[in-house]
């Protein structure tokens, strides 16, 4: 997958990785960038960075036709999509005491929001003979998450439905990625350090904190070598392998760390 031509949607992309990316994206060649965010403001300044080849829209990945109008306005105003990337996410820092509300949230801007954009533009690309998804769901998909139970699902549950996209549409030339980083260098990140979440603390201790521009790097190097798993953290990989390995051995171990942070 080159950057170079392509138009390229990034959703979250008023802040962290989102803008990141979207930087990123314009220093590759892309023909065109639409930065989309619930954040209208803080989308049309990441826009304004980029300069003409940007668009910022206001999006809420959760409601269908908000994605629905944003890929047709994408392809309207700047051209077919080549790489989608569905990247907005939320945290609750919440267990069993996560609320129903909590829970609906997370689900739809985790889990839903890269359902409704498949819908819109998978078929479009298929058409096309070809085009690329770039889904962010996080280590947490992979190996859990201490202190936030719907986050933990969620981007379990995202994860799946990528695999199940991959499995399905690449006889029509679709292909797909998942983002799965560890700690990086956020707003939400911060905030949560700040609060003193086990999630945050969680995270702190297992490993580096990367600035969101590393990890966009390590996005163009995945995109190019067409993997599925990108791990800007290498020792995610690893992680996996041990799970895999022996699920009992390494709950076992997960539960010794999340009590050492008490």
């Amino acid at each position: 997958m080159e950057i170079r031509d392509q138009v390229v949607v990034v959703t979250g992309a008023a802040s962290g990785i989102g803008r990141a990316m979207a930087l990123r994206f314009a220093k590759e060649g892309a023909a065109g960038i639409v930065v989309a965010d619930l954040d209208e403001a803080g989308a049309s300044a990441v826009a304004a960075e980029i300069g003409d080849r940007a668009l910022a829209v206001r999006t809420d990945v959760a409601v269908e036709d908000d994605i629905k109008e944003l890929v047709g306005t994408a392809e309207r105003v700047l051209g077919p999509i080549g790489l989608f990337c569905s990247n907005a996410g939320i945290i609750t820092g919440h267990g069993l005491d996560a609320t129903d509300l909590e829970w609906t949230r997370t689900l739809a801007v985790n889990v839903l929001a890269h359902v409704y954009a498949a819908r819109a533009v998978v078929p479009l690309m298929a058409a096309r003979g070809g085009g690329y998804l770039l889904n962010t769901c996080s280590a947490a998909g992979l190996i859990s998450c201490p202190g936030d139970a719907p986050y933990a699902v969620s981007k379990a549950a995202a994860i799946s439905f990528a695999e199940w996209v991959a499995i399905h549409y690449a006889p029509a030339g679709v292909k797909v990625s998942v983002l799965c980083p560890q700690g990086v260098r956020t707003a939400m990140f911060e905030r949560g350090m700040e609060e003193s979440h086990l999630t945050a603390r969680a995270v702190g201790a297992s490993g580096d904190i990367l600035d969101p521009a590393l990890v966009a790097e390590k996005v163009v190097e995945g995109l190019g070598q067409e993997r599925f798993h990108i791990f800007p953290h290498p020792e995610v990989a690893e992680f996996v392998r041990r799970k895999a390995e022996d699920p009992d051995r390494w709950l076992a171990g997960m539960a010794r760390f999340v009590e050492s942070l008490s």
